[in-house]
């Protein structure tokens, strides 16, 4: 995976979703706009983080390359060269799989 030129800002984190490998049920090839979004995902990039009321930093409980769990319609989604990543804040992160 080559270097990802995005940075988010306070406590959003970059993650590339991971897609189903299952393609067909029933020997039925189901189109791309019928799946489910991903709920799976890597930690491509965290934020600068966020600021609590009395100024201090929190650090962020997932680290660069975790496989998460994330809510089914969460973050935003953008295309980097081709790829499809999502931006989010990491209260939308349901979990750290594994």
């Amino acid at each position: 995976m080559a270097a990802v030129n995005v940075k988010p800002l306070g406590d959003r984190v970059l993650v590339q979703p991971i897609e189903e490998q299952e393609m067909k049920k029933g020997g039925i090839i189901i189109p791309d706009s019928a799946k489910e979004k991903p709920q799976e995902g890597k930690v491509v990039a965290l934020g600068t983080g966020k600021v609590d009321d009395n100024g201090k930093k929190l650090d962020f409980t997932v680290k660069e390359g975790n496989k998460v769990l994330i809510s089914k319609y969460g973050g935003t989604e953008i295309k980097i060269d081709g790829e499809t990543y999502l931006i989010m804040r990491e209260d939308d992160i349901l979990g750290i799989i594994g």
